[in-house]
């Protein structure tokens, strides 16, 4: 199994792609944190217990990962140096 990314670094890489004067970019980065700790917790439960034992765990984790993906679409990401070359295919 792969290991867990670190949860300060995870959001310290999102507050550096967003603009941090903006409340509602850092409010993002904020409940998306929690939702990832929710997801992981529920990941414990579901391996512990197994999957057949806690069939609303999974359902309840399903939603959470659907409102992951819903808020990392949903983020203003400040544009990266892209100033590629023909040569970076290389």
């Amino acid at each position: 199994m792969a290991k867990s990314v670190n949860i300060t670094q995870l959001k310290n890489q999102l507050l550096e792609k967003i603009n941090t004067e903006d409340l509602i970019q850092l409010e993002k980065v904020e409940r998306y944190i929690e939702l990832v700790k929710s997801f992981r917790a529920m990941s414990k439960v579901i391996k512990k217990d197994g999957e057949t034992v806690a069939i609303k765990t999974i359902g309840e984790r399903n939603k959470i990962n659907a409102s992951l993906l819903s808020i990392e679409k949903s983020f203003d990401f400040k544009e990266e140096d892209t100033d590629h070359s023909g040569s970076d295919l290389i």
